[in-house]
């Protein structure tokens, strides 16, 4: 049984050698001028906007004041999702390090360094952009009223309301701001203990994810299935291949536990199945942290398991990868050659060694994702109840939703959000 965990993954990407002297001043000069609080011709900031309280309404009214608030306090929450203080120390010590005459003596090294600090400057100058943007437009409604110039003020008015649009979405990408959270990942859900039943709840989450990813326009392909001998599954893993994938799929980390009067029970008693899912990042070529030799692998072929019939597959094309060193393994049977199925496997082996490469020098540290260790009652992360009342909670947030059928449709924006703003509620109040 796999056990995964969270860790920071480090890209590998070397940029053009010389940082001359000049090129080290702009750096410093822009790092000095994010620090620079900016305000409107009167004196007026992004907090002093916070501070007024002025009434935040829809945001399809023409009240400049509402925007401007709504935007502001966009504004506040990004910079705490993103830890600014933290960020502009960050950037300085990067800039000294960039600074210094001997990095490019080592590419690779010079090369991580100058990929951070271009990240963290790209989400600094976004963020004063946004601030600079706002205030300048107060001005000009400002001006505006003064030189009783409707237009202006008109069009001040409607590129606010394009920025409440746009400050909104970024505060949803702020919760994503972790090193691996731009990744596509594999996830993997498994059947507690209670046979049919839990095999049955398994297939259902799994499906959920599957919705869910759709809703989004992700593309989603099975890698394994392994399917129960009643009905649902014993085991299955996905790949979500889309931007962002796993930094929102590792909220979903965890045991699930339905509570329901068992379909396959003919006594109609009520029942409760578990459930497991796992999420791991895939890193990309280049990325990866493990280098696998061929001497160390086991490879197994079997026949691909299914429902039969005239379509069952009669050859040995499923392929098992077993990593000898750490007992690791990844299958994949849903491929329509054995070449392609073990060019999956290797795919999913690779995630897997990295992401036990990652927690090995994290020291285990599971924030943002646990093992698929021991399924039962103390370890669920959330419960999804349809009988005796229908409802599903998030125990780490208690975060419900009333409309369990929604959820199980894929519907789980709410959980996911809830859970990613608590951990970074956490970090902030820990620091």
């Amino acid at each position: 049984m796999d056990e995964l965990f969270i860790s920071i993954w480090q890209s590998t990407v070397i940029l053009k050698r010389g940082v001359d002297s000049l090129a080290a001043t702009r750096i410093a000069g822009c790092t000095q001028s994010a620090a620079i609080e900016a305000s409107t011709s009167d004196g007026l900031t992004v907090d002093g906007i916070v501070s007024k309280q002025w009434t935040i309404l829809e945001d399809s009214e023409s009240d400049w004041k509402s925007h401007a608030a709504a935007i502001a306090q966009s504004i506040q929450v990004i910079k705490k999702r993103l830890q600014w203080k933290k960020l502009m120390v960050k950037v300085d010590l990067l800039t000294m390090e960039i600074n210094k005459p001997d990095i490019w003596n080592d590419p690779v090294h010079a090369g991580n360094i100058s990929r951070e600090h271009g990240s963290i400057m790209g989400k600094i100058k976004e963020v004063k952009t946004f601030e600079r943007q706002l205030l300048e437009n107060i001005d000009m409604i400002n001006l505006a009223r003064e030189e009783n110039d409707s237009e202006l003020e008109s069009e001040s008015v409607k590129a606010l309301q394009m920025m409440r649009k746009d400050t909104k979405e970024k505060e949803l990408e702020a919760l994503l701001s972790g090193e691996q959270d731009s990744c596509p990942c594999y996830i993997e859900v498994q059947a507690g203990a209670g046979g049919t039943e839990s095999m049955d709840w398994a297939a259902m989450v799994m499906q959920m994810y599957k919705n869910w990813a759709q809703r989004h326009g992700y593309r989603v392909t099975i890698v394994d299935e392994m399917p129960g001998e009643i009905a649902g599954i014993k085991r299955a893993t996905i790949k979500v291949d889309s931007e962002y994938a796993f930094g929102y799929a590792k909220a979903e980390v965890g045991v699930h536990r339905l509570v329901r009067i068992s379909p396959f029970d003919s006594a109609k008693r009520r029942h409760t199945s578990f459930a497991a899912v796992a999420v791991i990042p895939i890193l990309g070529d280049g990325n990866s942290r493990v280098q696998i030799n061929e001497s160390d692998l086991r490879i197994e072929r079997f026949r691909s398991g299914g429902a039969g019939g005239q379509h069952a597959n009669t050859t040995d094309s499923a392929v098992r990868i077993v990593h000898i060193p750490t007992g690791i393994t990844a299958t994949c049977q849903n491929e329509r050659s054995q070449h392609q199925n073990k060019a999956s496997a290797m795919s999913v082996l690779q995630s897997r060694l990295d992401q036990f490469e990652m927690a090995r020098q994290a020291q285990m540290n599971a924030q943002h994702t646990q093992g698929l260790t021991e399924i039962s009652w103390g370890n669920q992360i959330r419960s999804y109840v349809l009988h005796p009342y229908r409802m599903v909670k998030d125990l780490r947030t208690n975060y419900e939703v009333s409309d369990p059928d929604s959820v199980l449709d894929g519907e789980i924006d709410g959980f996911i959000l809830s859970y990613l703003s608590s951990i970074l509620d956490k970090d902030e109040s820990e620091h």
